[in-house]
C-alpha cells in the first residue's frame, strides 16, 4: 500500500514534545522524511527511535529558533540535499509570562515574539522557494484561541498568535495562484507541557492527547488537501476561514 506522504519531505518545528513531536511522528508513519528541529537534543533522539521503530526516518536539527542565521543555513541545507521542501509545521512557541502587561520585561517580550513570530517570518521566508518547488507544497502554523480572545495576562502570547495569524493569512493570499497551500491548526486545550504550565490546576486527563491532534494535521500536509487561507478548529473538528478581527 502507497503512503499518502511516501518520499515526502517534511520540516517539523518544535518537534521534541508535545503537539510537536506527536506531528513528527505522524507524518513519518504516513510515509515522510522528517527533518525534526528542536532545540533540545535528548527529545530529538527520542522521536528519532521512535521513528525509526515505526520503520521511518528524521533527520535531527538541534536548532534554537532564535537563531535565524541557523534558519537560513538550514533552508540552504536542505536545497543543496534534497531540492525542495514539500511540508512545513510551524509549530514550535513559548507561553512567555502570565502576568500583567505592566509587569513583564522587555526580554519577556521579546523572548515571546521571536520564537512565536519571528522565527515563522524567518521559516517562510527562508522555505518559500523550497515549497514552491515542491508539485504539492503545504505549510501549517500551529496557532491558539488566545489569538482572538486577548485573554487577561497572557498578552504577550495572545499577541503573538495574532501576528502569527496575520503573516499566514497574507502569506495565503500571496501564494493562493501557485501550487503552496497555507494554512492555520488550532489544537485547543490538548495535554501538553505548555498548558500545564500556564493553568497548572487544570486536569491534564480531561484534556485530549498530542497524538489526537496530530490525526488532523496530517492530513492538511498531503497533496489531496486543496484549501488555502482557512482554520482547522480540532475542537469543533471544522474548518473556517480565518479569523477577522473584532
Amino acid at each position: 500500500m502507497t503512503l499518502p506522504l511516501n518520499s515526502r519531505i517534511a520540516l517539523v518545528t518544535g518537534a521534541s514534545r508535545g503537539i510537536g513531536y506527536a506531528t513528527a511522528r505522524a507524518l513519518a508513519k504516513a510515509g515522510a522524511h522528517v527533518v525534526a528541529v528542536a532545540r533540545t537534543q535528548a527529545g530529538l533522539e527520542e522521536l528519532d527511535d521512535e521513528i525509526r521503530k515505526d520503520g521511518g526516518a528524521t533527520t535531527l536539527v538541534p536548532l534554537n529558533l532564535t537563531d535565524f542565521d541557523g534558519i537560513a543555513r538550514l533552508g540552504a541545507a536542505l536545497h543543496e540535499r534534497h531540492g525542495r521542501l514539500d511540508i512545513l509545521v510551524g509549530n514550535a512557541g513559548i507561553a512567555g509570562p502570565s502576568s500583567p502587561l505592566g509587569h513583564i520585561d522587555m526580554k519577556s517580550w521579546n523572548d515571546v515574539m521571536a520564537i512565536n513570530v519571528s522565527a515563522n517570518f524567518q521559516l517562510i521566508r527562508c522555505m518559500e522557494p523550497l515549497l514552491k518547488v515542491s508539485d504539492a507544497g503545504r505549510a501549517v502554523f500551529v496557532t491558539s484561541a488566545a489569538a482572538s480572545k486577548a485573554s487577561a495576562y497572557l498578552g504577550p502570547y495572545a499577541a503573538s498568535k495574532a501576528a502569527l495569524e496575520t503573516l499566514a493569512r497574507a502569506w495565503a493570499q500571496e501564494t493562493a495562484n501557485s501550487k503552496l497551500r497555507v494554512n492555520l491548526f488550532d489544537p485547543g486545550p490538548i495535554r501538553t507541557r505548555m498548558r500545564a504550565s500556564i493553568f497548572p490546576g487544570e486536569d491534564p486527563l480531561t484534556l485530549d492527547t498530542p497524538e489526537q491532534a496530530a490525526e488532523f494535521i496530517v492530513p492538511m500536509c498531503t497533496p489531496d488537501w486543496t484549501a488555502t487561507g482557512r482554520l482547522f478548529d480540532y475542537k469543533t473538528r471544522s474548518l473556517k476561514n480565518f479569523r477577522e478581527p473584532a
